[in-house]
């Protein structure tokens, strides 16, 4: 294993970075500790030469796929961020993280993004789509490639000794290791399917198609409250909503409860895949005695495919108070 590290590390590090960065579901710290640890083992000036090497390759690595993805996200805008999520193992979570990252932090949340797992797949063409400036991006960008990089060396570096044992057990089990680390893995992902699975049939009926919901608000006394939960970040890049929504944070279950009735249907969209954030939220309003609310099929987007009329937002720059509700 040494061996082969010590030939092929730096390649490894370059390609493993690099198709991380690009989306695939490839884990590449483990590589970078591996890759920290087999150079300290050797000893002398030359197990900094490495370690530095192997440093840089993965910051150019990372800036590589993570600008491919910048371009794509100031050219095909939100239609890069759904196909980010699809590549992701928490596609329905992570791109609610991400736009509250960016819509706190802006463009600095690229200095810390890779730490936080699903956040850098969804930050990167997010700031593309919002129209960054090249020269910043690649400021903050190279910036947390650099420490997440470090961070990864640093931990082989300074558990080195850890590290061996590891791989001298690893070789001792021979073929078997590779067998145990495959089922382990095999069963984390069959696992997260399932749990998929269960949350998205436990969701097909308790959700309403955007053509009901229209209907339903052709009648006064029979219009749902909406409410609009993207965070802010996602609404500066798509300035309009459904005629009547109401902005609304689903961390914020007591400002919701005050200021929404029990008497009328409420229908909640988001901008996440498979409305998993509004279906949370409508799962916490039952519990409420909230009797009649659900998602809204397909969200925002499905809304505008049908045709239907949408309602432009002001400036969404100030999030100190709740916005009013929006009338058609």
């Amino acid at each position: 294993m040494h061996a082969l590290v010590e030939q092929f590390g730096l390649a490894l590090v370059f390609v493993n970075v690099l198709a991380l960065a690009l989306g695939l579901p490839v884990p590449a710290m483990p590589t970078l500790v591996l890759v920290g640890a087999t150079y300290t083992l050797q000893g002398g000036a030359y197990a900094w030469l490495g370690v530095l090497a192997a440093w840089l390759l993965s910051i150019s690595a990372s800036v590589i796929g993570d600008t491919a993805w910048f371009l794509a996200g100031r050219r095909y805008g939100t239609r890069t961020l759904q196909s980010l999520c699809r590549l992701s193992l928490s596609r329905d979570t992570c791109m609610k993280k991400t736009e509250r990252f960016y819509g706190r932090l802006g463009i600095r949340v690229l200095a810390f993004a890779k730490f936080v797992p699903g956040l850098s797949l969804v930050s990167v063409p997010l700031a593309g789509a919002m129209q960054v400036r090249m020269r910043p991006f690649l400021g903050y960008d190279t910036l947390g490639a650099a420490l997440w990089a470090a961070a990864g060396l640093g931990l082989g570096v300074a558990f080195a000794g850890q590290v061996e044992h590891v791989l001298e057990l690893l070789s001792d089990l021979g073929v078997r290791a590779f067998g145990v680390v495959g089922l382990a893995l095999a069963l984390y992902v069959a696992w997260r399917w399932w749990r998929r699975h269960q949350l998205m049939r436990s969701l097909e009926a308790a959700r309403i198609s955007v053509d009901e919901l229209y209907a339903l608000m052709q009648d006064p006394a029979l219009a749902p409250t909406l409410l609009d939960i993207r965070a802010p970040g996602y609404r500066d890049l798509e300035p309009y909503t459904i005629p009547g929504a109401q902005f609304a944070d689903e961390r914020q279950l007591a400002d919701i409860l005050a200021r929404v009735p029990r008497e009328r249907g409420v229908v909640i969209f988001c901008a996440c895949p498979n409305e998993v954030s509004a279906a949370w939220l409508a799962a916490r309003l039952r519990e409420h005695r909230y009797n009649d609310v659900r998602p809204l099929l397909g969200g925002l987007d499905a809304w505008r495919a049908a045709g239907y009329e949408t309602a432009a937002l002001a400036s969404l720059r100030d999030e100190a108070s709740p916005p009013p509700a929006l009338t058609a």
